[in-house]
């Protein structure tokens, strides 16, 4: 037996948990969190925002940085989400610790491990749709294996819509490209 929802109720998962980093034009670093987001193309990737603070800071800079939530990171990354930055700098309220990207004008937030420096390859407000152009990746060692970002070690969250909460990414359960063959 199943339970049938309004479309508006129904559960699309997963929502990442990307934390969108800017500069005002003073130069102070700001973040948000979103979860509305996808890697749209090698290199780029698209999420969809209402206007905010980091929609004014982009628009002026042209570029951003996306860093992904995890598991050591949900307080701040929460945080970042339910504060306004036009109310408090969020960055130095949450205690975190913010340098340059050496890519694009953008701040790279020091406590998370995984983050993407992106120039805005469009943006429109009418659609939400941000379409980033990604330009470089930086990780921290402690997440790598082999050289490639390890998400066993990331531990990255996802957005929990249905009971509005963060659940950390899972085990590996099967090999890409490779499963699947056994049926053909």
């Amino acid at each position: 037996m199943s339970t049938q929802f309004e479309g508006r109720k129904a559960i699309i998962a997963p929502e990442g948990v990307f934390i969108i980093g800017t500069y005002d034009e003073n130069g102070v670093p700001n973040a948000m969190n979103a979860a509305w987001g996808m890697q749209s193309d090698e290199g780029e990737i698209t999420l969809m925002l209402g206007k905010h603070k980091t929609t004014d800071n982009f628009e002026k800079t042209g570029a951003f940085t996306v860093a992904f939530g995890t598991a050591d990171t949900v307080v701040i990354s929460d945080y970042f989400g339910v504060e306004s930055g036009n109310k408090v700098n969020k960055i130095e309220h949450a205690g975190c610790h913010t340098h340059k990207s050496e890519n694009v004008n953008a701040p790279i937030i020091e406590e998370y491990p995984v983050t993407l420096e992106c120039k805005v390859r469009s943006w429109d407000i009418n659609t939400g749709y941000l379409i980033g152009e990604i330009v470089a990746m930086q990780a921290d060692e402690k997440v790598l294996t082999d050289g490639r970002v390890d998400l066993g070690k990331l531990k990255p969250i996802i957005f929990d819509p249905s009971f509005g909460a963060y659940r950390v990414v899972g085990e590996v359960v099967g090999k890409a490209f490779g499963d699947g063959l056994k049926l053909k």
